[in-house]
Formats: structure tokens, sequence, C-alpha cells
């Protein structure tokens, strides 16, 4: 296997792309749920039904997407034309959902399920070919364990900032009108995410190339490379209910602080420690996988969130707005998230190399859409279940909840999420093998 060492402009420009889009994502996971009910006035029911019916449609373009990015060729690489056609055009249908507020009655329900049906299909263009960059800029483990630290870094910062400063931003951008607060600090966001795609395509080039790069894939080849992969199956599996759980606190958190706790001040302080602690989890990673096994540091990304809810759940009992209890379980809920970013980034361009190995074309992009995908359906599932679970816990917008819709909050922000940490960690235990990344030999050695 030949060395391809990333420089430190390639690192620092890959991680500047993932500033940037992680700007345009992070305010569509942390604040749509809540600008769609307490800002534009939508039924928490109907925005979850459409996350879900959004996420269904991503599980048939997503994977298209990496077919047509591993049939690209250009002189500019398979990769980077995407992603500055992927930025632009999402950049429209971000500042076209959060125009949702300027519409009413029954043109605002088909318009926010128009626009945010586009935002998932536009970001799908340009997340595929980004991430699927990631094995193709090394095929060397330890650069690929130290080079996934700046993007996972740069886009947890990104999150951070989101978090602690998003709704101060809206709110300082028009106080009075928190619709066009929002569709302002968009158009901020929008400016700095061009700018990041451009660094993207100018700096990062590929540096890996396989003699299969002039495979054409179908659909058909698509469906054949996900069920032969058993790997993907297995880490689909782990990544998909591990994020479920973190989306279910994150989406929450807004909700669970203001109504069940009655100190919106709090969401802040909890947003803020998450950031500060998935930005150490990254950090950390590449020592951590150089001083365990890596079969372990999954277990320990699940356990860490489960921390998290044991903590909430005893705060809001004895201390419920303490916040340095509140931020010690921000903290342990993203240090996990930030461990499990790292590696599962890791563990996919392992399964890259793995499905290589059995079908014998390499695969990237179609491989890596299953990222995207992940990261979409958890957040789909996860915005179903709050919704309709709101719905069904009797939550009504912008009035003090009684005691058994605040009953219902905890419940789904503290005691699911950790079921389904525990069925993730089930999952990878039983399932994935490719714990020290590929090699052939060593594979098939273990699975003997």
């Amino acid at each position: 296997m030949s060395r391809h060492p990333v420089t430190l402009k390639t690192k620092f420009s890959y991680g500047i792309g993932a500033l940037g889009k992680d700007f345009a994502v992070s305010i569509i996971y942390i604040y749509l749920m809540f600008y769609y009910t307490d800002v534009v006035g939508i039924s928490a029911a109907f925005v979850g039904t459409l996350f879900l019916v959004a996420r269904v449609i991503d599980a048939i373009t997503d994977p298209m997407m990496g077919m047509i990015v591993d049939n690209t060729r250009t002189r500019f690489g398979k990769f980077r034309p995407w992603i500055v056609i992927g930025t632009l055009v999402n950049s429209v249908f971000l500042l076209m959902v959060f125009s949702s507020h300027n519409f009413a009655g029954n043109s605002l329900y088909v318009y926010a399920a128009i626009t945010y049906i586009l935002w998932g299909v536009s970001y799908t263009i340009m997340d595929i070919p980004y991430w699927s960059m990631f094995p193709a800029l090394s095929d060397e483990r330890e650069e690929r364990e130290r080079l996934v630290v700046w993007p996972r870094l740069f886009a947890a910062t990104a999150w951070m900032i989101m978090g602690y400063y998003g709704l101060q931003a809206v709110e300082n951008l028009d106080s009075e009108n928190l619709g066009n607060g929002f569709f302002v600090l968009c158009i901020l966001i929008v400016g700095f995410f061009i700018f990041s795609a451009v660094v993207t395509a100018v700096n990062v080039k590929e540096q890996v190339k396989t003699a299969e790069t002039a495979v054409k894939f179908t659909l058909k080849d698509v469906i054949r490379i996900i069920k032969s992969n058993d790997q993907l199956q297995a880490l689909f599996g782990s990544v998909l209910t591990f994020n479920i759980a973190i989306q279910l606190v994150g989406g929450l958190a807004i909700y669970y602080f203001t109504y069940a706790i009655g100190s919106k001040e709090l969401f802040p302080y909890f947003m803020l420690a998450s950031g500060i602690a998935e930005m150490s989890g990254i950090f950390l990673f590449p020592f951590i996988a150089r001083s365990l096994p890596r079969r372990f540091i999954w277990i320990i990304a699940c356990g860490f969130p489960i921390v998290s809810c044991a903590v909430l759940l005893g705060a809001g009992i004895l201390a419920p707005t303490n916040i340095i209890l509140v931020a010690t379980a921000g903290a342990a809920l993203k240090f996990g998230h930030g461990l499990a970013n790292g590696l599962s980034t890791v563990m996919l361009a392992d399964v890259v190399d793995y499905g290589e190995h059995r079908t014998g074309n390499r695969s990237e992009s179609i491989i890596f859409s299953i990222q995207t995908m992940l990261v979409k359906a958890a957040g789909a599932l996860a915005g179903f279940f709050i919704g309709i679970g709101l719905s069904l816990v009797g939550y009504i917008p912008n009035i003090e909840q009684p005691e058994d819709t605040v009953m219902g909050i905890r419940l789904l922000m503290i005691i699911i999420p950790v079921f389904l940490m525990i069925f993730s960690a089930m999952i990878y235990r039983a399932f994935y093998k490719l714990h020290e990344g590929f090699d052939r030999e060593a594979f098939l050695t273990e699975c003997a």
C-alpha cells in the first residue's frame, strides 16, 4: 500500500469546507422544528411527518447521487465540481426554507413541504461528494485517523457556535419578528457557505488513484454494492440508532429547557458544553484510537450519552436549573458523539476498502452516500418522533405546559435515547468486524 501524506493546507481547507456546510445544516437540525412550530405556527405532527417523508425520498436520491458522483469524469476530479454546484443550489433552498413565515394557511403547509424536501435533495448534491473525498485523500490508516479530526473538528465548531449563539443572533437581528431574524442569519450563513466550498474545491485534490476509475455504475450496481457489503449494513444499523438518540436529545433540548424546566436561558449553556465536548472527543479520537482497540471505542461512545441522560434525569429531580449539571449533561452527550463521528468516518473508509475487495470495484461516493442518508434519516426519524410525540403529550406552543406534557417531554428527551444507545452498541458488537481497518488476510483470519 502506497503512502499518501496529507498536507496541512489540504487538511485546513478540507476543514473549512466542513465549517461552512455545517453552519448551513446545523441551523436546520437545531432550529427548524422550533422555527416551524413556535415561529411559523405549523403543527408539530405535520412537521414530524414532513421530516419522515423527505427522508423516504432521500433513501432513493442519496445512493443515486453517489452513483452520479462515481460516474463523474472531469479534469477537476469527480468530487469538487459537485461540491460547488451543490453548495450554490442548496444555498438557494436554505433561504427559501426560512422564508416560510411569509406564508399562511394552506399555502404555508404546501410551501414548507416543497422547500424542505428540495433542501434535503440539494444538500445531498454537496454533502456526498464532500465526504466521498475522504478515502481518496490517503490510503493509510493512521493518516486517515489524523485527517478525520480536521473536518469533524471544524464541523463541531459550527454546531457549537450555532447552538450557543443561534437564537441570540436571531433575536439581535430582529427581536420583533423572529422569522425575519432567521432569514437574515441564513443570508450570512450562505455567504460563508459558498466561500468555504470554493476554498475546498481549489485546495483539496484527490491523491488515491485506483484502476477502477473507468467503471460506470448503474442503479442495479448501487443495490448490489449495498447488499453485498455486510460491514456496510452493520455500520448502517449502529450509526443510525446512535444518531437518532443524539438528535432526539438535541432536537428536544430547546423544548425541554423552555417548557419542562422553565428556563430557556439554560439551552445555550447546554449547547456550548456540548460543542466543546464534541470538539474534545474528535480531537482526542486519534490518541484514543492508538491507545485502545477500536472494538471498544464505539461502546464507550454509546456510554457517554447514557451518562448524559442519567445526569439530566437526576438534575431534573434534584436541581433543574443547576448550570453545572446541565453543562455536564451536554458535555457527556457530545463527547461520545465526537468519538463516534471520528470513528464512523474512518469505519466508512474501511468499508470502502472492504467493498472493493468484495466486488472488485471502488465506490467511495456510493458508500459515503450512506453517511449522508444516515444523518438525514436519523434527523427525520428523530423529528418524526418529536413531532408526533409532542402532539401526543398535548404540547401547545408558547404557553405553560401541563404536568402530563412535561412528563412526556422528559420521556422523549431522556428515556428513549438510552434504549437506542444500548441497541446501537449491541448491533456494533454483534456484527461489525473491521475493527482495525481492512486487511484481507487479517480479516479472513478474524472471521474464520
